[in-house]
């Protein structure tokens, strides 16, 4: 059973985390059955963007790395605090405990930030939210930043908003299963 991580910090964006649930929970009950999803906070209540309220599997404290396949990072809004939790030590911590066992990580627009900040993303390609502030920012974690849709390099996968969602999703169950796999699971999901 190949298991993802989807870190959460408080002011997430509910879309770019569902669909890692989605994807990952369809393979599971549509597809080839070898992946399973769960959640990780730096608290066990958890407010995404718009004050909706989530209670996650673990908190960072509690996560083991080895346990874990892939590590995926919705992005999220700053009015609602998301850089509070997503520049925090411990959120980072997780980050660089992905990587330094060269697991799969996977963001979605400003989710690329604190992977940046986190110092795995120094001197490599990336992206993030097509705006001008936030591409500076990641620029400034030695990030060269690719003005496309989705970048990968050197097992992290980046994007640019929330349109690419689903398809960062369907690329990290691609990577965890097979490109017939993610394809089918794509296709039985409508896309």
């Amino acid at each position: 059973m190949k298991k993802v991580l989807l870190l959460l910090a408080d002011g997430f964006e509910t879309f770019e985390a569902s669909v890692f649930i989605d994807v990952i929970g369809w393979n599971m009950e549509e597809g080839d059955g070898s992946t399973q999803l769960f959640t990780c906070g730096l608290k066990k209540e958890i407010k995404s963007s718009f004050n909706q309220r989530f209670i996650v599997d673990y908190v960072a404290d509690e996560i083991d790395v080895n346990q874990f396949d892939a590590l995926a990072i919705p992005g999220g809004f700053e009015v609602y605090g998301f850089y509070n939790d997503a520049y925090a030590d411990k959120f980072l911590d997780i980050i660089r405990s992905f990587k330094a066992q060269n697991k799969i990580i996977a963001s979605i627009c400003v989710g690329a930030l604190p992977v940046g900040k986190s110092g795995i993303l120094k001197g490599l390609q990336a992206t993030t939210y097509n705006s001008d502030i936030r591409r500076k920012a990641l620029a400034e974690f030695g990030v060269q930043v690719i003005h496309q849709p989705i970048v990968e390099d050197n097992n992290i996968i980046t994007s640019w908003n929330p349109s690419t969602a689903v398809d960062v999703a369907l690329l990290l169950l691609e990577h965890l299963t097979t490109k017939s796999n993610a394809d089918s699971v794509r296709k039985l999901m409508g896309f």
